[in-house]
């Protein structure tokens, strides 16, 4: 648990860093630096918008040691 919230922190700290040298005149990092930010946006109005919708995740389906599959 420590590790995962270290490295969470440690690319934090890094991302923050780029933008800050990007907004220090390293303009060609902005549109990479971009792309995160935009997929986590549509990430989230995607599972906002399920919720809101009330559709319900597929249930995951695994297959049997004989090749059946479970329901």
């Amino acid at each position: 648990m420590i590790v995962t919230r270290l490295t969470i922190l440690g690319a934090l700290a890094i991302y923050v860093f780029l933008w800050v040298v990007a907004l220090n005149g390293a303009s060609s990092l902005v549109a990479p630096l971009l792309i995160p930010l935009v997929l986590a946006v549509l990430v989230a109005v995607g599972v906002a918008l399920n919720r809101y919708m009330g559709i319900t995740p597929r249930k995951q389906r695994f297959q049997d040691r004989d090749g059946n599959d479970t329901p």
